[in-house]
């Protein structure tokens, strides 16, 4: 059999297409099992979010994600023409929300790749990778959660030198980001991994003789005042 009666064959049937119970039952099945896997990227979603406040319209998209290319899938894997034309009306789609967390992409991917292997009765696939996105996230979370990275921003006088900062600092992990001299006042960037939530440091530095103000700003990958 040639491509083109392929072609002409998915043709004829994409027009004589019926539905029978064991072909609703299959895609009824599919649909569910990307909703519940849906559900499960979701809460994952909620359960890892770093961000200061949740976004819950993002973690309904993943939901409908899930569902919506289960969907597709199971309508192009019925013959070549539905594919084809899907394709074509897809690729005229263009997206223009910003992703600003790089672990966005991580969950919409998850959740695009979750709705295929589900259209494509693949569950066992679905479910592993689900498992192993789920122990990735959890140890990499647990690592995240030993210490604390900030950003401080000085402002002090002649008086207030290198040293008294450094003694300051104690033994807390930093470096210097950026040092602008402004008449008499200086301001210093630092970059400071502190291993616990204790704000001390900011103490002792704001009593040095000479600082006028200490900022403290929570860094990791974002700037959250």
């Amino acid at each position: 059999m040639s491509i083109q009666d392929v072609i002409k064959n998915s043709f004829l049937e994409s027009f004589s297409n019926t539905f029978t119970l064991n072909s609703i039952f299959t895609m009824a099945v599919a649909l569910v099992v990307a909703l519940l896997f849906g559900l499960f990227i979701c809460l994952i979603y909620h359960k890892f979010y770093r961000g200061v406040v949740y976004n819950r319209s993002f973690g309904v998209t993943l939901i409908g994600m899930t569902v919506i290319t289960a969907m597709v899938t199971l309508a192009i894997s019925t013959n070549i023409v539905i594919s084809l034309g899907m394709v074509g009306a897809l690729s005229i789609v263009r997206y223009r929300t910003a992703i600003k967390e790089p672990l966005d992409l991580l969950y919409l991917f998850w959740a695009i790749s979750t709705g295929i292997t589900a259209g494509a009765q693949m569950y066992p696939l679905s479910l592993m990778a689900a498992l192993i996105m789920t122990v990735v996230l959890i140890v990499f979370n647990r690592r995240k959660g030993r210490g604390m990275l900030y950003i401080v921003v000085l402002h002090y006088r002649e008086e207030a030198g290198g040293d008294e900062i450094r003694r300051a600092m104690g033994t807390l992990k930093y470096r210097v980001k950026s040092k602008t001299l402004r008449g008499e006042i200086t301001e210093m960037a630092l970059e400071v991994y502190a291993s616990n939530k204790s704000l001390v440091f900011a103490e002792k530095l704001r009593a040095i003789e000479g600082v006028e103000d200490v900022t403290l700003i929570q860094y990791d990958g974002e700037y959250h005042e």
